[in-house]
C-alpha cells in the first residue's frame, strides 16, 4: 500500500481556510532586490498555490518587508514579529514559503513560531 502525501491530496480543515495564508518572501541579498524576476515568479507560484488550496484571494497576505535585510544584522524584522503575532493569536492558517529555514534567524525565532 502507497500513501500519496502530494499537495494536490490535501484537504484543509475548513478552520484552517477560514484563516489567513501567508505568504513569506524572504530575500535577503540587495541583488535579490534589484532583480525580482525570480521573487515575483516565486510569489506568484505561492500564491496561485495557497488559491488552489482553498483559500481566497482576499484571505492571502504577503509579507516582504524583510526583503534586502540580512538576518546576519541586529535590525528589527517588523514582518516576522507580524507573522509570528498573528500565528499566535490564531489568525493563520497556512504559512507558504520557498527555503523557510530562512524565515526565523534561530532556534528562538522558530520556537516563537511553533508555539
Amino acid at each position: 500500500m502507497t500513501l500519496d502525501f502530494s499537495l494536490s491530496q490535501v484537504k484543509i480543515p475548513p478552520r484552517h481556510l477560514d484563516r489567513k495564508a501567508v505568504i513569506s518572501m524572504r530575500q535577503s541579498s540587495p541583488q535579490h532586490v534589484r532583480e525580482p524576476l525570480d521573487r515575483q515568479r516565486t510569489q506568484r507560484t505561492l500564491l496561485h498555490r495557497a488559491a488552489h488550496l482553498g483559500w481566497h484571494p482576499e484571505r492571502i497576505d504577503v509579507f516582504d518587508g524583510a526583503l534586502g535585510q540580512s538576518a546576519a544584522g541586529v535590525e528589527e524584522r517588523d514582518d516576522f514579529q507580524a507573522l509570528a503575532a498573528a500565528v499566535a493569536l490564531g489568525h493563520v492558517g497556512m504559512v507558504f514559503g520557498w527555503q523557510v529555514s530562512r524565515l526565523a534567524r534561530n532556534n528562538a525565532e522558530w520556537y516563537q513560531l511553533l508555539d
